[in-house]
């Protein structure tokens, strides 16, 4: 099986964090040949603040994810070994998808969020397509399958506030623009 990327669930402004243990525990392991690149997409924004030079701000595109790139058993299901050391890393919550194995990312969305990353090394502002008014569909996490209306892009948090109705209720939800596709 080849490498494909993954979403990790991680405490809050803890990314960089679990990234760089993460990296340090798989060279230690040796297990480069499993778990390749660890990213925490970040942006470069200019900063509200800066009185007549220019200043930055490093963001972070998705809070809360770090995306790894890791190749799994025959089965879909992650080896022992890469197992332990991904969910006893400090901060480390849970893989996107269902029944205890990992849902690879679309390649689509793999290419965006790569792309994203390579713009924003180039300090370039990062594009997002949806717009507000847009129909949606989820299709990950909680509210997977439901159906939504674009509410609000937040660009600066790397999200997409969606209107869902539950419960006969309109509910709004935020989502990484990962986890939804036009209706």
């Amino acid at each position: 099986m080849a490498k494909q990327w993954y979403v990790l669930r991680v405490a809050s402004n803890k990314e960089d964090e679990v990234r760089r243990a993460l990296e340090r525990k798989v060279k230690i392991e040796g297990l480069e040949d499993r778990i390749g690149r660890i990213l925490v997409p970040t942006e470069r924004r200019p900063s509200p603040r800066g009185r007549g030079e220019k200043k930055f701000v490093e963001r972070k595109m998705y809070p809360g994810y770090v995306f790894i790139e890791m190749e799994l058993e025959s089965d879909g299901t992650i080896g022992d070994k890469a197992w332990f050391l991904i969910k006893e890393t400090t901060g480390v919550g849970d893989f996107i998808g269902a029944a205890g194995k990992p849902s690879p990312m679309q390649q689509a969305d793999v290419d965006k969020m790569l792309m994203q990353v390579e713009k924003a090394e180039e300090g370039g502002p990062v594009s997002v397509e949806f717009e507000k008014g847009d129909s949606v569909k989820i299709k990950e996490g909680a509210f997977e399958n439901f159906e939504g209306t674009v509410d609000e892009v937040l660009l600066d948090r790397g999200l997409i506030r969606v209107i869902v109705t539950i419960f006969g209720r309109a509910t709004p939800v935020e989502l990484g623009y990962w986890q939804v596709e036009k209706a």
